[in-house]
């Protein structure tokens, strides 16, 4: 038979404490039980772990080795416990929740205090990564649901659309699209996120056959670095709703002109369709919505 969580257990409460009274009682057991099971375990593995006198008690070097090593094992078994009680109640335990960086940092924040105040139970942790990369982290296990925009190739993870994102577009503030905004989308002056962001594939989209030939000057790594360069007179660029409802170009000397006829992103919550928390999936789908529908 093999070693169990429960001799582990009252190994790893002798190593803390280095007393058989107070180990039993931090295992809620009697100190015959524990001194039954610590000698249970030597038998099975051998060798000898405590070094017990009648004045004090010390694990043997093997057997600190063993405590640290069963400590870990512990901690792995109570995540588990903690996985499975998640899945039993898809509301309750941890979630690891990924949103790109033209979304998470203007959706997330509006979106949190709902989250806490519906889902009590639940506790998120956040990541901010490129599409690609949440998609594999979501394949792989590490994320469990994953914040992103469409157009994007998801290939078999559920999707649930959350909104549609529109575009503006940015000007210097003393240079009003004369004619309207369209007249100077085939410009080349257009400046977008560097390539590996999904908003330039976006973008790209809002005008098909449009702006994919266009040669840029400039890619920024974010929007705000984006927003500054056409402050500076240095261009122009497109900015998704969602940015801008969220004050993104606040306290910014540019000139922004709403473009109706772009065609716009898809704000879209994906997970694995093996996910035992689509419910909790959907819930969080309708928090997120709420924050455009309300406004």
């Amino acid at each position: 038979m093999m070693v169990t969580l429960r001799q582990l257990h009252f190994l790893t409460a002798v190593a803390d404490t280095l007393n058989f009274s107070r180990a039993a009682e931090t295992c809620f057991v009697t100190q015959p039980t524990l001194s039954a099971g610590i000698k249970d375990m030597e038998e099975r593995l051998g060798v000898q772990l405590v070094e017990r006198t009648r004045r004090h008690v010390m694990l043997t070097p093997l057997g600190h080795e063993i405590a640290e090593r069963g400590q870990r094992m512990l901690v792995e078994a109570e995540e588990i416990e903690a996985l499975a009680r998640a899945h039993r109640n898809p509301f309750e335990g941890d979630l690891k929740l990924g949103a790109i960086p033209t979304v998470g940092p203007y959706l997330l924040p509006r979106a949190l205090p709902h989250i806490r105040e519906q889902l009590p139970n639940l506790r998120l942790f956040l990541r901010e990564e490129l599409t690609e990369s949440l998609i594999a982290g979501l394949h792989d296990g590490r994320l469990d649901v994953i914040l992103i925009a469409l157009p994007f190739d998801t290939g078999s993870l559920e999707l649930i659309e959350l909104f549609e994102d529109g575009y503006q577009l940015a000007t210097p503030s003393d240079r009003v699209p004369e004619g309207g905004a369209t007249t100077l989308i085939d410009s080349s002056e257009i400046m977008l996120l560097e390539k590996g962001h999904c908003l330039q594939r976006h973008a790209l989209a809002a005008y098909p056959g449009r702006l994919e030939t266009s040669e840029n000057r400039f890619a920024a790594t974010s929007l705000t670095t984006l927003i500054a360069m056409v402050s500076e007179g240095l261009g122009i660029t497109l900015l998704p709703e969602l940015a801008i409802r969220a004050g993104v170009t606040r306290h910014v000397d540019i000139q922004l002109t709403p473009l109706p006829d772009a065609c716009p992103r898809r704000v879209t919550l994906a997970f694995r369709p093996s996910s035992a928390r689509a419910d909790l999936f959907q819930k969080l789908a309708k928090i997120f919505s709420a924050q455009v529908i309300d406004e």
